[in-house]
């Protein structure tokens, strides 16, 4: 049993007002965190060669999601097409956003813990709330990536294949960054979909 770690950094950041890879030390903490896998996928896209620069004495493969202006969707088709090659014995992914500064190796080793079966379909969540990182069996991906348009991401798919929640709030709020004044935008903790 296998799990692929999957950083989702690939889009402009508009309301950050910059792409959020190349915030300051975000990306290589999203990285950081997915120790517990046994490989990790970074998906990049605006500015995917200044992004690149930033991924330093780290053992990743990049992919570069090239419809990644047409919303996460495109981010998550790219990241879960390549895991095959990549981990081909992979039996789930863990999927991450590089916009969530508290949520550390510690949520990670949680939703880790979760069955290693390919069936398996988790997500973390933050006092009931959902978000993320997302825990998706191989049985899901082509599912997943079949509703992944625009910027709905997996949010159909999840919300109709019933995840198992995996409590969180006492490790981080979950919180994801939109705004370079700290701040979430309307669109926080919607599963693989901001």
């Amino acid at each position: 049993m296998t799990t692929a770690g999957v950083v989702l950094a690939a889009g402009a950041g508009r309301r950050m007002g910059r792409p959020k890879a190349l915030v300051d030390g975000w990306l290589q903490h999203a990285i950081d965190t997915l120790t517990g896998c046994d490989e990790v996928v970074v998906v990049l896209g605006a500015q995917a060669e200044r992004a690149r620069t930033l991924i330093v004495d780290r053992d990743v493969h990049v992919v570069v999601a090239p419809d990644w202006e047409t919303g996460m969707g495109a981010s998550l088709r790219a990241g879960l097409s390549v895991i095959p090659d990549v981990l081909p014995d992979a039996t789930r992914c863990l999927l991450t956003l590089v916009d969530l500064p508290d949520v550390g190796a510690d949520v990670i080793r949680r939703m880790l813990a979760q069955p290693e079966r390919s069936d398996v379909l988790a997500r973390a969540t933050y006092d009931a709330v959902p978000g993320h990182p997302v825990l998706l069996g191989r049985d899901h991906w082509a599912g997943a990536m079949g509703g992944a348009t625009g910027d709905r991401g997996a949010r159909d798919y999840l919300r109709t294949h019933g995840t198992v929640p995996v409590e969180c709030g006492d490790l981080a709020t979950g919180r994801d960054v939109d705004r370079a004044d700290g701040t979430a935008g309307p669109t926080a903790r919607q599963p693989i979909d901001d």
